[in-house]
């Protein structure tokens, strides 16, 4: 891979990481978490109704879940961004062979083949 491509795959990282960085921001400035004041709501709505306080909770339950996606996202990035420090970029991590670049242009933080990715998904 030349460096042209790479300084491409770079700034595509660069960018996913800094829309990542911001909607992780936005999620917690929406939802700060459960504190005194809002288990006690949480408890005057259960009282009142189950279904409102169930809604609460599932709603809470999909912002904690997008939370850890992204964490997990932004994790991928970064060693994907170390990959093309260390010259690795591009080579699956399981097999060594040269992963596709339609592959890395839908996935820049792919770390895995084509062929190795469907084994890890099969099991």
């Amino acid at each position: 891979m030349n460096a042209s491509e790479l300084d491409g795959f770079r700034k595509a990282l660069l960018e996913e990481k800094e829309r990542l960085n911001s909607a992780l921001e936005n999620l917690q400035t929406e939802n700060p978490g459960v504190d005194d004041e809002e288990g006690s709501e949480l408890s005057a709505v259960e009282e009142a109704h189950l279904a409102e306080a169930g809604s609460l909770t599932l709603d809470r339950e999909i912002d904690y879940t997008l939370e850890e996606a992204t964490h997990e996202s932004l994790k991928e990035i970064e060693v994907a961004l170390e990959r093309i420090e260390s010259g690795d970029f591009g080579l699956c991590t399981s097999c060594g062979a040269e992963i596709a670049s339609e592959r890395l242009e839908a996935l820049p933080w792919a770390s895995l083949c084509i062929e190795c990715k469907r084994r890890e998904e099969r099991g």
